[in-house]
């Protein structure tokens, strides 16, 4: 075929192969490659032909394949790996077949039935450094999938691929999966206990599910303010999104009495939502029923769906308790469709997509200047950007912070986001540490389940030397969301505080944990340093100041006080001793 003749597309390419496969294959040679054809015929080829995809081939440990649409092509290959994990359910750890996959898109040349090109070659290395029973994308792929999934990415920074000239930067796919048998059994709390499912969005637009997320989120956050209720955190629940679940598992899974799930449907300006109570223990169904009414009457549906909830599990609860659990955010409609959104970008974890949720967030506090959760939610942001090292005027994003920080929590009266979030930006950003735990503790008040407060207050404790609340406030936060897919930002704040009390052995042990989950986590990155300089192990903390010089080139012991808001100077001293110990230039 000529050079003229050849076709060439852009297309989203999806690598796949079987870790240590010559290890396997060592072992049992006909017995692996048995196993991988079942593996093949009874879950991969069937989950490609129903995301739209076509195998091109098979390449002897694993398949190449090519689907339309990126968003597809990931979905795919979570449910792959989710199959996975349950085939593997009952087999010895060095016995299963795990895949590692990798999805780029690209631009491909078409050739007798094969594809070739660059688009092909960067996913085959993606998969290459992928874990078995992980999933590594592109930038470009991860570019188009931005708030299309409600899935956790990881970014892993730009990576240098074999054979590939530039470097590519990388995101790993933070979904959890897990089998049941690896996933621990929680005990029930001793109060009635509850996990709130995703809600499945029948709306005949897929683009509505942020909206039926809101919901679901919204719902939660009432059930969060009844003090006698334990309820898990969002994160968690969510883990199970897009799956079919077994609910006397998840039950086990999350440590709960009641499961609720339902659906959402939104049509024009009509909106229904149906739910279903069920008791975890013996799946038995509690309660069932469906609301329906005009968008506007949103609130006053999700509140039936509480009170029912309630209602179901304390039948004799007074009534003045339901009517403070119940609150209206806004009289806006329009305002709390693009704080939802706002809240579906900002689980993006990227700059762009930080950017995309600060942006809608502003939104919906000019169309109600009196959203204080807004508030509570831009001043989010800009902690995200001076963590993460994407503030580029400081001085003028740190002003604008803490205006909306302290708009937040002056609005908030009993908003629990609004309060924690500005809280916490007060303390992180401003530095006005004694505000910030008067607003966090009043927050916890409000709703003392609720998870990332907990993990919050767990840092803010970190940053005014009380390691021994801040190990309590991690152990709340890990309880009420046990599978959270931030757990390695809960690692952190338990590294610092055992730091502070003087236990580097722990200290370095939790932030290694915090590391495997994310490599680029500058704080642990610098923890890890730091313990490890104080006890003695200076190899291993010189090591480890080069990735940290990766994460932020301008890091240095003077402008250490910027990551690490230490109010204490003593506090700020020990940890600026450990990493000077390690070469920390000055």
């Amino acid at each position: 075929m000529t050079r003229e003749h050849l076709v060439r597309r852009l297309t989203a390419i999806f690598a796949a192969d079987v870790a240590g496969y010559s290890r396997l294959t060592g072992m049992d040679e006909e017995g692996t490659h048995v196993r991988l054809r079942e593996h093949l015929r009874v879950l991969i080829d069937p989950k490609v032909a129903a995301y739209r995809g076509h195998i091109v081939k098979n390449t002897g440990d694993g398949f190449l394949a090519e689907f339309n649409s990126v968003v597809d092509a990931v979905r795919c290959a979570v449910d792959v790996q989710r199959g996975m994990a349950a085939r593997n359910s009952d087999i010895p750890p060095n016995d299963r077949i795990e895949f590692r996959i990798g999805i780029n898109v690209g631009d491909i040349i078409e050739d007798n039935g094969d594809i070739f090109g660059d688009g092909v070659n960067v996913a085959a290395r993606l998969e290459a450094i992928a874990e078995p029973g992980g999933i590594c994308v592109s930038d470009d792929a991860h570019r188009q999938l931005r708030d299309k999934l409600d899935i956790v990415f990881d970014d892993a920074g730009e990576q240098i691929l074999k054979n590939i000239e530039r470097p590519v930067r990388v995101f790993r796919v933070m979904d959890r999966v897990a089998t049941p048998k690896q996933r621990s059994t929680l005990a029930l709390p001793d109060k009635p206990s509850i996990a709130v499912l995703p809600f499945q969005n029948l709306s005949a637009d897929p683009d509505q599910e942020y909206f039926a997320d809101g919901v679901v989120e919204d719902i939660t956050m009432a059930l969060s303010r009844f003090h006698w209720l334990f309820v898990i955190a969002r994160n968690s629940s969510f883990t199970y999104k897009g799956r079919p679940v077994d609910i006397k598992q998840v039950g086990r899974e999350l440590g709960v009495r009641y499961v609720l799930e339902g659906s959402v449907r939104k049509a024009g300006n009509r909106i229904r939502i149906a739910g279903q109570l069920i008791d975890a223990e013996t799946g038995a169904h509690l309660w069932a029923d469906r609301f329906e009414g005009a968008l506007e009457d949103v609130f006053d549906l999700q509140d039936h769906v509480t009170s029912s909830v309630v209602g179901a599990i304390a039948p004799m609860l007074q009534r003045e308790e339901m009517k403070r659990a119940r609150r209206k955010p806004t009289e806006n409609l329009d305002a709390y469709d693009y704080y939802l959104r706002g809240l579906a970008s900002a689980r993006g974890w990227t700059k762009d997509a930080n950017s995309a949720a600060f942006q809608l967030f502003c939104k919906a506090i000019e169309l109600d200047p009196g959203l204080a959760c807004a508030y509570g939610m831009a001043a989010w942001c800009y902690i995200q950007r001076k963590t993460r090292g994407w503030m580029i005027e400081h001085v003028q994003e740190s002003a604008e912070a803490t205006r909306l920080a302290r708009k937040a929590v002056h609005l908030g009266g009993n908003d629990p986001v609004a309060l924690c979030m500005g809280g916490y930006a007060l303390a992180f950003i401003a530095h006005e540490f004694d505000d910030a735990v008067a607003f966090m503790d009043r927050g916890l008040a409000v709703s003392p389940n609720l998870a990332q407060a907990w993990m919050l207050s767990a840092w803010l404790r970190v940053w005014t030397g009380e390691p021994d609340l801040a190990l309590d406030h991690v152990a709340r936060a890990m309880r009420l969301s046990p599978l959270d897919p931030s757990m390695y930002v809960i690692h952190g704040a338990t590294a610092f505080a055992h730091f502070l009390a003087g236990r580097y052995d722990m200290a370095s042990s939790c932030a290694k944990k915090a590391m495997r989950e994310r490599p680029n986590f500058l704080l642990a990155i610098c923890m890890s340093v730091a313990s490890n300089a104080l006890a003695g192990r200076l190899e291993p903390a010189q090591k480890s100041i080069a990735p940290a010089l990766e994460c932020d080139p301008d890091l240095r012991v003077s402008n250490l006080g910027e990551l690490a808001p230490f109010r204490r100077a003593e506090d700020l001293a020990t940890f600026a001793e450990g990493l000077r110990k390690a070469g920390l230039p000055e």
